[in-house]
């Protein structure tokens, strides 16, 4: 025990000398942390006794809280209003399609119009939430962006397999296209945005739009979309065990999705696979530093610039998947609202 002093100092000589590419410990590349905020949201859910998707049903996953509802229950706690904005008015509607029909919500700002228009996708993986679960962030974006937001309903897993979603989804971009004039919006100026999976299905009604050679949108607002079919990516480790995503939860979501693994290689889930991007609409991209997903927008994001397309990128330090809509009580929520209202403001200035 004499020289353990010694073998102390040779270590950390030893160490000190290491060239800089020599590789980082595992512990610095464990997950990052939670904001104050986000934390705090983050043990609501927790008071409120959700539990990883991954050890549900489907049924009780559909109705245990869900972060918005921490979300808003933190709002309660801090005496911050909840009470929607009066600027904003909503309108249930139901978009015809050859299953029977889709819910959708219309959020209709102040003013005058004809308004610029967003045709916006909820998450959820395709298989849990809907589109009242999914009020924040199209409410934010109305009142912001000084647009209609069509906030659409789409048919889930497993009941309803891959691609139901995508095939709905498209179906909605569709009639909004064709009637939104009806409702006093500009078809002229449209955009399509989503979270999540809902990221998923906005990307796709973009590329969609672009093979069909019909009424593109003139952006895309993505947040953390599921892009890709890689569950071994960086954020994927990183992340593994975050909270409310973790990876086995979105192996949850995947196994409850698709029929067969192989449907995870179809372009329409694993985007960064494809080829045909050039010439799609600019993007902005939205991610959270604590996500399994982040690398996926990461990619996506590359993918989209090497074809050629604008793209704006950001992501949010110390914060979860889901953060997006929380901008009451969460200050890089509010940051992110931020951005997405600028771009998209810029986009539909720019349309004729």
């Amino acid at each position: 025990m004499i020289d353990t002093p010694f073998r102390s100092w040779r270590l950390a000589v030893i160490i000190a000398a290491l060239p800089f590419t020599t590789a980082l410990p595992a512990f610095a590349q464990d997950m990052a942390k939670p904001t104050t905020e986000m934390q705090t949201v983050l043990d609501k859910l927790g008071a409120l006794e959700a539990k990883p998707f991954s050890t549900l049903s489907v049924p009780a996953a559909r109705t245990q809280a869900s972060p918005a509802d921490a979300a808003k229950a933190v709002q309660w706690d801090k005496r911050i209003s909840s009470n929607p904005d009066a600027q904003v008015t909503t309108k249930d509607i139901m978009i015809p399609s050859a299953e029977g029909g889709l819910a959708a919500r219309v959020y209709i700002p102040g003013g005058d119009g004809p308004f610029p228009v967003v045709v916006y996708y909820h998450g959820g993986g395709w298989v849990v939430a809907d589109i009242n679960v999914y009020d924040g962030a199209p409410r934010a974006l109305a009142l912001g962006a000084n647009a209609i937001i069509v906030s659409v309903e789409y048919r889930h897993a497993p009941e309803h397999k891959f691609p139901a979603a995508h095939d709905d989804a498209w179906t909605a971009y569709k009639w909004v296209v064709e009637n939104i004039h009806g409702m006093n919006g500009n078809a002229n100026k449209i955009a399509v945005a989503g979270e999540s999976a809902g990221g998923n299905l906005a990307a796709n009604v973009a590329l969609m739009a672009k093979k069909e050679k019909t009424k593109e949108p003139v952006y895309q607002l993505l947040v953390y979309p599921v892009a890709g079919n890689d569950m071994e990516t960086a954020s994927y480790k990183e992340n593994a065990n975050a909270k409310p995503l973790g990876k086995a939860d979105m192996e949850w979501f995947v196994k409850n999705t698709v029929s067969s693994m192989d449907d995870t290689k179809d372009p329409r889930i694993n985007l960064n696979g494809r080829s045909d991007l050039a010439g799609v609409a600019p993007a902005t991209i939205i991610l959270a530093q604590i996500d399994p997903l982040r690398s996926d927008g990461e990619t996506y994001a590359s993918k989209l610039k090497e074809a050629g397309v604008a793209v704006n990128t950001k992501t949010y330090n110390g914060v979860t998947h889901e953060f997006f809509g929380m901008g009451k009580v969460m200050p890089e929520a509010k940051q992110a609202l931020d951005l997405a209202v600028a771009d998209l403001t810029a986009a539909f200035a720019k349309a004729k």
